[in-house]
């Protein structure tokens, strides 16, 4: 409720205000804090393919406001397959329910027999481990070491590369990407509804997409980069008639 939140105090920062504006304190603010600034930090930029950095510059490329192309970006973001992520993959542990590995890997072998995704591994351009991942999953040592929930996301980085590979010999990247661990680090702090995890996302992600579009504005001496119009050709589609 509006009249609960605490004051503004935006000389703290951008993630300190918010800790504060929620009322944290002591120890627990200190947790917090740590973990939103790693999680940011990796979350800003990631190039400028993805879904909603590219939609950004898109519609950012037509001169239309930030405003215009961040609110396009984060419609982008809000797909189940670009930002919820994290969420999908700490409800996917959540099911898992166990840091056994036997457990474990009857639970991945059975979701690979009835053809569901295997969430927190792959990645559509890495073909090795997302270093943010390591980065997170090395983060959780110090912050939740000991909970369920982490000692799961551990297990699941040890064996189902090996699972993946053997089941799916075609497979491309089998190791884990970044979401394996974010959602379970945001849980450990407190934020038990991951629901709200992809704002979290949007939220970081701002930084870098406004960095790239100011950077395309400044291009060419100032005159910006043209309006974006990618080559659509499609192939292996039957040829229709409107």
């Amino acid at each position: 409720k509006k009249e609960q939140l605490r004051p503004r105090k935006p000389e703290l920062g951008l993630v300190e205000n918010f800790v504060h504006m929620l009322g944290i304190e002591g120890e627990e603010a200190d947790r917090m804090n740590r973990v939103l600034r790693f999680f940011f930090i990796l979350h800003m930029d990631h190039g400028g393919g993805n879904l909603s950095t590219f939609t950004g510059k898109a519609v950012a490329s037509g001169r239309a406001s930030i405003y215009s192309a961040l609110s396009s970006a984060m419609n982008a973001l809000s797909g189940p397959l670009h930002g919820r992520a994290n969420q999908a993959v700490l409800e996917f542990i959540q099911r898992i329910g166990t840091s056994d590995e036997n457990e474990v890997s009857s639970f991945v072998n059975a979701e690979i027999d009835a053809r569901r995704p295997i969430y927190g591994f792959g990645h559509g351009v890495l073909r090795a481990e997302d270093p943010r991942a390591r980065l997170l999953i090395g983060l959780g040592e110090e912050i939740c070491p000991d909970e369920d929930l982490y000692k799961t996301v551990k297990v699941l980085r040890k064996i189902t590369p090996d699972i993946l590979k053997e089941r799916i010999p075609k497979i491309r990247n089998p190791y884990p990407n970044v979401d394996l661990g974010s959602g379970t680090l945001l849980h450990s702090v407190g934020f038990r509804k991951p629901d709200y995890y992809t704002t979290f996302f949007g939220w970081a992600r701002v930084a870098g997409i406004c960095a790239q579009i100011l950077d395309e504005r400044n291009a060419r001496e100032g005159r910006g980069t043209p309006i974006y119009r990618p080559k659509y050709i499609p192939r292996n589609q039957p040829h229709r008639r409107l």
